[in-house]
């Protein structure tokens, strides 16, 4: 054994200590959660133990912030768990480091996973060469919040649909609300430092984002410059204000104050904005699906959230499927989302009245019926930062949108190297 390897495996000992030495029960799965779905699932396999008698599951918390970081080590030094939560865009990543163990056998004998029991565009995440890697555990998508006071005040009795009734409501928001708002009003906060937005307009607009096999960059192609520009527009017309994410101190606060009208992001801030806005606020902003650029369909949006998977090294694969076929009952997304929040990924969970009779959570139903997968590349994060990199020196104002695309499909090509090496290599044998 070489130096590099002892080392790797000396501290993945160190980072993953007990979690990681060896089993107590030969019966015993290791399940990694993250973040609060790790603290709330001890709860819920309490269950699946009653119903396996003799097969105990031992759930390790991993902070979300160190998640990807501990599964890459823990995958060199042979210490990985035998089941996992991982985000969705991480598949690409962990299957191409022969992490993972490929389902879509188990999927074919199981009366419970099914793929007609999934919102497509968020299955198709776990889905690479016609193999299922990963089962759905709960869903994320971005779509718009939005004051429906200052919507009406501007004259506007529904949420807009399309980029054209999109831009025309932030135009009538900021010449009827700047009356009422303290200091200066834009239409909506749309953070530079964040890549979701332009890469959602370029998904709507029937961008692929990547071409040649994933290869190379196709963001100077007709279709994303077309997104990017209308993207880009909202803050060269005063629209949007040139901000990032840290330079807004409070963004309740600001949302509360009418700075803003619409702002775009995920399931998690229907929960923030309940406790954060004030009463008397409470019935003055919704949810809805992004606009698009056409008329008669939502806007497509991303397909996100994390999935369930059962690593190649794990001795207890048979009892691993089973623990992912009990999480993946509709009864048990349904508990889940009571304890966490999170969205039912399984669409017969969205029958529950709980979630059938939230106006706010429908929004995100509908929403989900319209998401794409970013492209499934082990790279994508590199390259989302290198959108936001390109975006920010277009919105500043300090290169054209020309170049600015062109720049980012060279630095998307240099990341992709590797990966065209690789193909050529596999084409030749």
């Amino acid at each position: 054994m070489n130096f590099a390897r002892r080392c790797v495996l000396s501290c993945a000992a160190v980072v993953f200590g007990a979690a990681c030495g060896a089993r107590e029960n030969p019966n015993e799965i290791r399940f990694w959660a993250l973040g609060r779905e790790g603290e709330v699932v001890r709860e819920m396999v309490r269950d699946f133990e009653k119903e396996h008698p003799g097969i105990t599951v031992r759930v390790q918390q991993i902070p979300w912030s160190a998640a990807h970081e501990k599964l890459l080590t823990a995958h060199v030094g042979d210490v990985t768990p035998d089941v996992a939560q991982i985000g969705n865009t991480w598949v690409p990543e962990f299957v191409a480091l022969h992490a993972l163990e490929p389902l879509t056998a188990h999927i074919a004998a199981s009366a419970v996973v099914k793929a007609s029991g999934y919102f497509p565009g968020i299955w198709d995440t776990n889905v690479l060469s016609d193999t299922v890697w990963g089962i759905p555990w709960y869903v994320d998508t971005r779509l718009l919040f939005y004051r429906k006071d200052l919507l009406q005040q501007a004259g506007w009795k529904s949420p807009p649909t399309t980029w054209a009734a999109w831009r025309t409501a932030m135009e009538s928001v900021r010449r009827t609300a700047v009356r009422g708002a303290d200091g200066e009003q834009w239409g909506a906060f749309l953070p530079t430092n964040e890549w979701n937005v332009p890469i959602i307009l370029g998904l709507q607009s029937g961008s692929p984002l990547l071409r040649d096999g994933d290869g190379r960059g196709a963001f100077k192609d007709p279709e994303f410059r077309k997104a990017f520009e209308f993207f880009v527009g909202l803050y060269r017309d005063g629209l949007a204000p040139k901000f990032g994410s840290n330079d807004v101190a409070n963004l309740y606060q600001e949302f509360a104050k009418g700075r803003f009208a619409f702002y775009v992001s995920g399931p998690w801030q229907i929960g923030e904005f309940k406790r954060r806005l004030p009463p008397e606020l409470q019935d003055a902003w919704s949810t809805a699906p992004m606009p698009g650029p056409k008329a008669g369909v939502p806007g497509v949006s991303l397909a996100g959230g994390a999935s369930l998977v059962v690593f190649k090294k794990s001795k207890q694969k048979t009892a691993a499927w089973q623990l992912v076929e009990f999480l993946s009952r509709p009864e048990q997304q349904v508990r889940f989302y009571e304890l966490t929040g999170d969205l039912p990924a399984r669409t017969e969970a969205w029958r529950s009245s709980r979630l059938a009779n939230d106006t706010l959570s429908q929004a995100f139903y509908t929403q989900l019926l319209h998401v794409l997968p970013t492209p499934k590349v082990p790279e994508w994060e590199l390259i989302a930062q290198r959108v936001i990199d390109h975006a920010e020196t277009v919105v500043r104002g300090n290169t054209s949108i020309e170049d600015a695309l062109r720049a980012l499909d060279k630095d998307v090509d240099n990341i992709l190297e590797k990966r065209r090496w690789l193909q050529s290599r596999v084409a030749k044998q």
